[in-house]
């Protein structure tokens, strides 16, 4: 993916990604982030013309480009599934998971494992690879098209469904919320997250959000890559 850094940040970083095997490093601020999401929800609603209530499968690790997708996804109004790869070879435990999906993202190195269960759907997009696999299309070229303009905030009601099984926003804010108290997490706060243990958003995207907090990715970051990251990432807390 190369290296990524916005030349003259007029807002604070909200987001840093860092994989210490490629050197990948990526950061954003609360507008870039906001503006890929733009871009996906806007390939959502007018490249698949898809709607409010359909269903999304996501199959990705914690990533900067992962935050992008499920906040354009929520935004687009779309009830999203997550299967991390703790969860390889396991069913998705909710209603209606054997029936296909109206869009899917997926990381190109899950596709074809026989650990994985790739669901059917009708839009398929791979993430993390130069070229797409063949069925597939490439998430970052599809995006392109579309505006990075945030639009005004929709009529997201805290007990509309967020996943296909029914939770709702407002049960994941609690959740969410609940989580950043119990690490201590406050506004102007940095949370460092080991994206190789802590797969779920509710931990790595949304409790630092939900807090105030700006969050560091760290992938494939071994016990001294963390720590020098901590140090050098200026971490308040850390999840590892």
């Amino acid at each position: 993916m190369g290296t990524h850094r916005a030349p003259e940040l007029t807002e604070p970083t909200l987001l840093t990604f860092h994989d210490a095997a490629t050197g990948e490093h990526v950061e954003l601020s609360a507008s870039e982030l906001g503006g890929c999401a733009a871009q996906v929800a806007g390939l959502l609603r007018e490249g698949c013309g898809l709607a409010e209530g359909d269903r999304a499968a996501v199959l990705l690790p914690p990533h900067w480009l992962t935050a992008a997708v499920l906040m354009g996804a929520w935004s687009a109004g779309l009830r999203v599934s997550l299967q991390g790869t703790a969860t390889a070879g396991l069913d998705v435990l909710e209603p209606g998971a054997d029936l296909p999906y109206d869009v899917l993202f997926v990381a190109a190195d899950r596709i074809g494992s026989w650990l994985e269960r790739i669901p059917e759907a009708k839009h398929r997009f791979s993430l993390f690879a130069e070229e797409a696999p063949e069925g597939y299309r490439d998430l970052e070229s599809a995006i392109d098209a579309f505006s990075p303009h945030v639009p005004a905030p929709g009529r997201t009601r805290a007990g509309d469904a967020v996943t296909p099984d029914g939770t709702t926003y407002g049960s994941f804010g609690a959740i969410a919320a609940e989580l950043a108290e119990r690490i201590g997490l406050r506004g102007g706060d940095r949370l460092l997250v080991n994206a190789d243990t802590q797969e779920h958003p509710l931990k790595w995207l949304l409790a630092p959000l939900s807090a105030g907090a700006s969050v560091v990715i760290a992938a494939n970051a071994g016990p001294e890559a963390f720590a020098a990251l901590a140090e050098s990432e200026r971490a308040t807390h850390s999840l590892q």
